[in-house]
């Protein structure tokens, strides 16, 4: 066996965050596409805002602030930027929607099968602690995921490589002492393939929309259309 464990970004590896598109449709109609891309475009930017403007601060970057926050901030600046006739309540809705976002449907499955193979399994992402526990327990994961880390704890966002790092001291902590290339990372987000490679993770990018990788930053070490294929890559060899 190649790999100890196996670690996952949340959103829109896990959990599918355009799911929410839905949601939009019906409070916004025409309008829930754009809601949902913008929306997410945004979260992701002011993430690296906030950790490229402070990168080096011990303490984490003194513009942090938690991704609940971020994403609430995000989701106002899309429904200005597409001029749209809004109410508070319309944005407490969708907000409530991302503490009970779908898993991809082949998820739990592959979750399960890998804990039992034996490996280790977690979640490391940039969502805040209370929003990675309301998502994972509404699928049904928990007892699929030996550990569910937040950043919120470096107070830096992925890809600063404090974030990856993260991974490290946990597993230490827990009495599981792991080299880098013992560790698989599996995101849908290709910047995320990127920082993860550049830590020195083995990678596996998930892209279920048949995109081209970025054309920076090394390819990832394995690629699938969805996580059955992740499987095929912890067979052992023959």
């Amino acid at each position: 066996m190649l790999f100890k464990a196996v670690v996952f970004d949340a959103y829109g590896t896990l959990f599918n965050v355009y799911a929410i598109q839905a949601l939009a449709e019906n409070t916004f109609q025409g309008q829930g596409a754009a809601i949902a891309s913008l929306w997410r475009d945004k979260q992701i930017e002011y993430t690296r805002l906030i950790t490229q403007s402070d990168p080096h601060n011990p303490q984490g970057s003194q513009y942090y602030l938690p991704f609940r926050e971020i994403t609430r901030r995000a989701l106002e600046f899309s429904l200005k930027r597409l001029k749209l006739n809004y109410k508070i309540s319309d944005m407490d809705l969708l907000m409530a929607q991302y503490d009970q976002l779908t898993a991809f449907p082949e998820n739990l499955a592959v979750l399960q099968k890998i804990k039992e193979a034996g490996l280790t399994t977690a979640i490391l992402s940039n969502g805040s602690p209370d929003m990675l526990a309301s998502a994972v327990d509404n699928a049904c994961m928990t007892e699929c995921l030996d550990h569910v880390i937040s950043v919120d704890t470096v107070r830096l966002f992925k890809t600063a490589p404090e974030s990856y790092r993260l991974v490290e001291k946990t597993l230490l902590s827990h009495g599981q002492p792991f080299n880098k290339n013992e560790v698989l990372f599996v995101s849908s987000n290709a910047w995320d393939i990127i920082g993860a490679g550049w830590f020195g993770f083995k990678t596996f990018w998930v892209n279920r929309q048949d995109l081209p990788f970025e054309t920076i930053g090394a390819q990832p070490h394995y690629t699938g259309s969805n996580l059955n294929d992740v499987l095929t890559v912890l067979q052992p060899a023959n």
